[in-house]
């Protein structure tokens, strides 16, 4: 699914326009960003919960020529599914 169709889905579901929909998911996307780049976590009680979490440096290989190079450490983001949206997969 785009975002294009996940707007028009919310515009359904929520009886919005399309421009007001953009707007929320929009305004949606900008608060999780935010709250995990100040806190490092949010949680959506029964859907899930976005963490930042460290990724250590690390010695990697080339594919192409097998020489060993540096990967930095880094931030990443992941998500960890809530029991009400892991049932909802089954």
């Amino acid at each position: 699914m785009t975002k294009a169709e996940l707007v028009v889905k919310i515009a359904e579901k929520a009886n919005l326009t399309k421009a007001n929909a953009e707007r929320a998911l929009n305004a949606f996307l900008d608060t999780v960003e935010g709250t995990l780049v100040k806190d490092g976590k949010l949680t959506l009680t029964g859907f899930g919960t976005f963490v930042v979490e460290e990724r250590k440096a690390r010695v990697g290989r080339n594919p192409r020529t097998g020489a060993e190079i540096k990967i930095p450490a880094t931030k990443v983001v992941k998500f960890r599914p809530g029991k009400i949206l892991k049932d909802a997969v089954k």
